[in-house]
């Protein structure tokens, strides 16, 4: 089986986002033939990282799991040294790893500020600096997952709207810094997404359909449908595409005129 794509994920959660983009490229990979080399980064020892690498050994990928806190500056560059190590090189790095703070900002700290940022925020400049070298060898990509709090308003979220629209930028600015090296850098912004963390939430009736009833698609993202988007910007189909933010909410974020109410239009005479 030839070797397949080799790419480091953080925030690579079982039950997550993170976790569901392994699973994505491990079948994918499987699917052509090949065997992916996938690194899956956590926070802290968790025993879900070693559940999901069992499991995408299991599909046919071959499989690392790393953990290190992402607010250290030094774990950035430790975590990617060993991605590279593993894999025998890189062709792509997704920045899933994020923090989120709640609350208003008049009542934020500013060492709270100062973590968000770090893990949302500096951390994807570091990765992205240490995994440079690897991925201009390969010509490979980097997809990072922002958030549609990146692009609107959103309060009481305290530091992590801001971060992400930081985010949204810090890969701009990479990608026309990258880009004559070959290397690809683009960034996915999820709407609302049902996960481990949430399911309680979505268990409600009354507070799914809510949610559901606000997306013009009917429904609420799943894992799955921030996985596809990744492992497309992540292929060789996504080639002439960097610099891009993609929202990826079922249309949620471009639906704010459609909810305003109007006066119906008289019927044509």
């Amino acid at each position: 089986m030839k070797t397949g794509p080799r790419v480091m994920v953080s925030g690579a959660g079982a039950g997550g986002i993170g976790g569901e983009i392994c699973r994505k490229l491990a079948r994918d990979a499987v699917a052509r033939g090949e065997r992916a080399r996938l690194v899956a980064c956590v926070t802290g020892a968790k025993q879900d990282i070693h559940d999901l690498v069992a499991e995408l050994g299991e599909i046919g990928a071959d499989a690392l799991g790393l953990a290190g806190d992402l607010a250290d500056p030094a774990v950035p560059d430790r975590l990617v040294a060993e991605a590279v190590e593993f894999c025998g090189g890189l062709d792509g790095l997704v920045a899933n790893a994020a923090i989120r703070s709640d609350g208003p900002l008049l009542g934020l700290a500013v060492a709270e500020w100062d973590e968000v940022f770090a893990v949302n925020t500096r951390a994807i400049w570091l990765l992205a600096r240490a995994a440079y070298p690897a991925l201009k060898e390969s010509r490979g990509a980097i997809v990072a997952i922002t958030s549609i709090a990146g692009m609107y308003p959103h309060v009481n979220f305290g530091a992590y709207p801001p971060s992400k629209a930081a985010l949204i930028n810090l890969c701009q600015t990479l990608a026309s810094e990258f880009a004559p090296d070959g290397i690809r850098v683009n960034s996915i912004a999820p709407g609302m997404i049902t996960t481990r963390k949430n399911e309680a939430l979505y268990a409600d009736p009354a507070y799914a359909a809510t949610r559901n009833a606000i997306v013009p698609m009917g429904r609420v993202g799943q894992p799955g449908d921030i996985a596809g988007a990744v492992a497309l910007l992540l292929s060789p189909e996504a080639g002439y595409i960097t610099g891009q933010n993609i929202a990826v909410d079922g249309g949620f974020s471009v639906s704010v005129m459609a909810r305003l109410p109007t006066r119906q239009a008289p019927p044509p005479t």
